[in-house]
């Protein structure tokens, strides 16, 4: 019986354990992945911590838990149903599951499946237990079952310690799709200076936009944006003026195309309400963020201005596997990205230490 070594949570607001326990065998139509890298999603200890508190209807997996959002590794074994992949493949790992089999799925819009579920963290779905069961390890540990679908393959010139970041990229580059950003175009983030914030920032420079505004409250961090291209990114700290005006007065009363809203959870209502304001008339608002609290709209505004507000949940393999090409064309450049490394036996205090201290920058990743 082969073993393998996995952190496991054994009950909310616990440290995770070191186990021991069998590896698993992939079934048909699934691929076995040893890991190399995955990436700490900074919300991971609060997941950990409070989550019943917070969002009492969304599941975790049954406990002891196996976490571990974004992996990276190379793929050990195949199933026998597996076509597109062979031992030795270095891939990324999408954590969305999805039943497979409803309306959603089969269209492939995975993440409007009523099961969604990410691998390895949450659900969002009162019925995503089931998804849990049948995937119950996560990439903090040495091995890893998964579907052939969400397999994004990987160049040479990307790092699994890059790639580790693959998800926060993609959900930015989802968004981005959502929003029509493209050459010529004028972009609004709203967190710029953030994990999603700083992803959207490189997507929007290798994808063509030519202007892009920001919002922030850490002034040295939004500095650091700015340098990234200069002549393209302007910024400004919140509390300094309204970011709706702002963004207007430099666009000459227009507003921005689009509105990127990737601000925390905890972000206030307020910031996010001003945020709309910079968007023009026919634009749109995706909201990639998620904050929590509700956040009253004008309903006559939208109506004249025209406005679309849109949420953005995740991204396709599809679109994991175009991030990995424009990596390996030279046109997306991840070399912004600060890795901060930790062996699986201090999984625990790299999740209870991380400070995000360099925002979008770091990069914290567990090295099974």
């Amino acid at each position: 019986m082969a073993m393998m070594r996995a952190a496991r949570l054994h009950a909310i607001g616990e440290p995770m354990s070191i186990d021991t326990i069998e590896r698993p065998t992939p079934r048909p139509t699934d691929v076995l992945v040893r890991v190399k890298a995955c990436g700490i999603v900074p919300n991971m200890a609060n997941v950990i911590n409070n989550w019943p508190t917070w969002f009492p209807h969304q599941p975790l997996a049954r406990f002891p838990a196996i976490f571990g959002l974004d992996p990276a590794g190379v793929v050990d074994e195949v199933g026998e149903a597996v076509i597109g992949f062979r031992p030795g493949d270095r891939v990324y790992v999408s954590p969305l599951r999805s039943c497979g089999s409803c309306y959603a799925c089969r269209a492939g819009t995975f993440s409007r499946c009523r099961y969604f579920t990410l691998n390895g963290y949450f659900s969002t779905s009162r019925d995503g237990q089931r998804i849990f069961d049948l995937y119950p390890y996560g990439g903090f540990s040495e091995y890893m079952t998964a579907p052939q679908h969400a397999l994004v393959k990987l160049p040479s010139n990307v790092t699994f310690e890059q790639a580790a970041r693959f998800g926060y990229i993609g959900t930015a580059y989802g968004a981005l799709r959502l929003a029509n950003a493209g050459p010529g175009t004028v972009a609004f983030i709203d967190g710029i200076t953030g994990t999603l914030g700083v992803a959207s920032t490189m997507l929007c420079l290798a994808m063509g936009v030519a202007k892009i505004l920001g919002t922030g409250r850490n002034e040295e961090l939004l500095q650091r944006v700015k340098a990234l291209a200069p002549q393209r990114i302007e910024v400004l700290k919140l509390g300094d003026k309204l970011s709706g005006e702002w963004a207007k007065a430099l666009t000459d009363g227009e507003g921005a195309d689009f509105v990127i809203s990737a601000l925390g959870a905890r972000a206030s209502v307020e910031t996010m309400q001003d945020s709309l304001m910079a968007v023009r008339r026919g634009g749109k608002v995706v909201n990639v963020g998620g904050v929590a609290d509700p956040v009253p709209v004008d309903m006559k505004w939208l109506m004249d201005e025209q406005v679309q507000i849109i949420g953005s949940n995740w991204f396709t393999t599809a679109q994991g596997q175009e991030l990995a090409h424009m990596v390996e064309t030279g046109a997306l450049d991840l070399s912004y990205l600060e890795h901060e490394c930790y062996p699986l036996a201090e999984v625990n205090t790299a999740i209870s230490g991380l400070k995000n201290r360099h925002g979008g920058f770091s990069n914290y990743v567990v090295i099974p």
